[in-house]
């Protein structure tokens, strides 16, 4: 169940210290799309989402939209923030992830993953050893999948609860 155990958990993007990720080797942050940085119903993103990844940008930090979205939906987020994407991505499979380093001769130990889900940000990136980021979804509407996951979520969230180890609402860096 240990594989599901984010390495920190937050509020929002906006509470992650990215300077302390920075000091601590990583090069570069996947950043889920749908309700880890945009609700689901965003077309675009706001101008408080910009200047963070502007902000990201200006320490060293290379963001990346790691999305299971497709093309047409990361697309407009991808050219408005001027970051690279990686759409339709299959999270938790490790394709994507192994692609990206490759792409950018990076190691696991230079990637943090940035998401509001267990089961597919925070288990895929955990799988790899590269370090995982839990933050709470941005709004309460999901998509019909996300739904189900969310649904396994609750009893792994449980599992750790009932042992002390996780809980909702308890933020950890």
């Amino acid at each position: 169940m240990y594989i599901f155990l984010p390495d920190k958990y937050l509020k929002s993007v906006y509470q992650i210290d990215y300077q302390a990720l920075k000091d601590a080797g990583i090069k570069m942050i996947l950043f889920d799309l749908d309700n880890t940085i945009v609700p689901i119903n965003a077309k675009l993103p706001s101008k408080k989402l910009k200047d963070l990844f502007e902000d990201i940008k200006s320490i060293g930090l290379k963001p990346v939209i790691m999305s299971n979205s497709g093309k047409k939906r990361v697309e407009p987020f991808k050219d408005e923030l001027y970051v690279d994407a990686a759409c339709s991505s299959l999270k938790p499979l490790s394709y994507k992830y192994k692609k990206i380093m490759n792409m950018y001769n990076l190691k696991a130990s230079e990637l943090a993953a940035v998401g509001d889900q267990l089961l597919t940000d925070v288990f895929g990136a955990n799988k790899l050893g590269i370090t995982t980021i839990l933050v709470n979804p941005i709004s309460t509407s999901d998509f019909k999948i996300t739904s189900i996951n969310r649904f396994f979520e609750r009893i792994i969230l449980r599992h750790f609860a009932k042992r002390d180890v996780f809980k909702k609402g308890e933020y950890y860096e």
